[in-house]
């Protein structure tokens, strides 16, 4: 699934050149760390690689008791790049907006675009995928749980009712 999203990813984008992915932390990081390696491995040359930390972009902040913060880490410009936006679950749509929130203080680039490893639906904003590994027909009450291997080469999607997993 992600050697599919990093293929589409370079045919879109015509190559590597002025791209970088952003994972978007913890379980976007994970999935942008492996495509950045497939993309790598396939083109020759890695896209530059970043990671946002959305805590205190949330619409929710003031409803948690300490949101945890983690460092937001973009070793390039923004400015002019195009920007992959990588999360693990695309859901509400509130996680990819902080994430363009938080872009948005460091600069301006030329396009940003979205690639999830699983769309579940339910949108409360209108946000859409440009690159999606599999979509998943849930219930609002459900989750969605994504965990990858130890290298990141492996992926594994589980699907959780109301009263299952944490």
């Amino acid at each position: 699934m992600a050697r599919r999203l990093a293929h589409e990813i370079v045919e879109k984008n015509r190559g590597t050149r002025g791209l970088a992915l952003v994972g978007i932390r913890t379980g976007g990081l994970l999935l942008s760390n492996e495509l950045g390696r497939l993309i790598a491995q396939a083109e020759g040359q890695a896209p530059a690689m970043g990671a946002v930390d959305i805590a205190l972009y949330r619409d929710d902040v003031a409803d948690r008791v300490r949101p945890a913060i983690g460092p937001t880490e973009l070793p390039f410009e923004l400015d002019g790049m195009r920007i992959v936006l990588v999360d693990d679950v695309l859901y509400t749509g509130r996680t990819v907006r902080a994430a363009l929130d938080a872009l948005a203080d460091y600069g301006r680039p030329r396009a940003v675009q979205l690639a999830v490893l699983v769309d579940r639906g339910l949108r409360e904003l209108p946000i859409q995928a440009d690159f999606v590994g599999m979509h998943v027909t849930t219930d609002p009450r459900e989750r969605v749980k994504c965990t990858f291997s130890g290298d990141g080469a492996e992926a594994a999607v589980k699907l959780y009712g109301p009263a299952e997993g944490t």
